[in-house]
């Protein structure tokens, strides 16, 4: 395979007998369409980072004004549904068995304690501890609720006057704060790595398997041709595979795009070229389909989803997993789809992902020509 050079002739014929390929087995579409499909649903509606109807004891053992007064205000909240009682016993298994989030007592003696500081916090706030995140949440969010209630009803009173300067907030790049807005993105850019690596996966595996590996060695075909040949179809199946995920996530889960098509889609070329190049390295070493894909399952989806940013903030990780993950393709690609599609085209974060892009796709390339040699051992 090593003999002239590269034949545009002999690559269109490579390049059809793929399309023909694919065209008579389905695993080919079941993995570019289907689990592409299947994958963004269940990211899109099953991982979410928002908080909302979470489940809340009040206990209200004071009947006075003041406790029913800021009983209804936590009532009123969006982000929980409130039972109300008159008893901590009512809700204790409850919150044990996981049904309650949380549970906030309302003392009896609550009004004397609002004018009376030495006496003791006001009120008791118990979370579910065994999830952190939630238990957090509802303790600030019920701190934060005790305070403007009580700053608002010092305003009614006159004992304090409004604020003259107001303070607005503003969120750049994701105003409504939802979490979807950022996970569908890097939901994207895992579910192009796995796809990418498993189409390629197990296309040389596959020749070997039926033994049209000896009819391509006994041709004058060059291992360069026969890269690219294996790379082109899977590369246009690839793209059709995004642009799928991509009118899903505009459309379906209404996720903005702020970034340019032309941007994004050289970003997801890139980063095509690399998942690619990844399963043709694996299907050249292995010369065995269901090894290559077990392999490149885990090769590709554990690292992506784990290590490339999309759910766990890298920069809180032990340092020397961070040193890893710089060699994790997928880091570079969630970098610059959560960046193309909340902030816009920001040239001095894609150029960097896109040139290590580039390297990585060199290295996985390299890495197949040389694992394809003319022998059948």
């Amino acid at each position: 395979m090593d003999g002239p050079p590269i034949s545009a002739r002999r690559v269109r014929a490579l390049v059809k007998k793929e399309f023909h390929q694919i065209a008579r087995d389905p695993s080919s579409i079941l993995i570019a369409v289907i689990i592409p499909l299947l994958l963004l649903f269940i990211f899109g509606y099953g991982l979410s980072l928002d908080s909302h109807d979470l489940r809340l004891g009040v206990v209200l053992e004071s009947s006075d004004t003041e406790a029913r007064d800021f009983g209804a205000a936590l009532t009123g909240s969006d982000y929980f549904v409130v039972d109300t009682g008159h008893d901590i016993r009512e809700f204790s298994d409850r919150l044990r068995d996981g049904h309650l989030r949380g549970i906030v007592v309302i003392p009896e003696d609550f009004a004397v304690r609002l004018t009376d500081p030495g006496k003791g916090p006001a009120i008791q706030i118990i979370s579910d501890g065994s999830e952190p995140q939630l238990a957090a949440f509802v303790e600030n969010y019920v701190k934060g609720a005790f305070r403007v209630w009580l700053r608002q009803r010092q305003i009614e009173s006159g004992r304090v006057m409004p604020p003259a300067l107001q303070i607005e907030q503003r969120f750049r790049y994701n105003p409504s704060l939802r979490s979807r807005n950022f996970l569908i993105p890097g939901s994207i850019a895992v579910i192009m790595t796995v796809v990418g690596a498993l189409l390629t996966a197990l296309v040389v595996a596959r020749e070997w398997e039926r033994g049209t590996m000896e009819a391509l060695l006994a041709s004058p075909v060059t291992r360069a041709e026969l890269v690219i040949g294996k790379f082109i179809p899977y590369f246009f199946l690839g793209l059709g595979s995004f642009t799928v995920c991509l009118l899903l996530a505009i459309l379906v889960f209404r996720v903005p795009l702020v970034g340019s098509l032309p941007a994004l889609y050289a970003v997801t070329c890139l980063f095509l070229l690399t998942a690619l190049g990844l399963g043709l390295t694996i299907s050249a070493a292995t010369k065995d389909q269901f090894v290559a894909a077990q392999i490149a399952l885990n090769a590709a989806f554990l690292p992506a989803f784990i290590l490339s940013g999309f759910v766990f903030e890298i920069k809180s990780m032990p340092m020397w997993i961070q040193v890893i993950t710089f060699f994790i393709p997928a880091r570079y690609f969630v970098d610059s789809l959560k960046t193309l599609f909340l902030a816009g085209d920001v040239w001095s974060i894609l150029l960097p992902d896109m040139l290590l892009l580039s390297l990585t796709t060199i290295i996985f390339l390299a890495l197949t020509a040389r694992n394809m040699a003319r022998r059948l051992d």
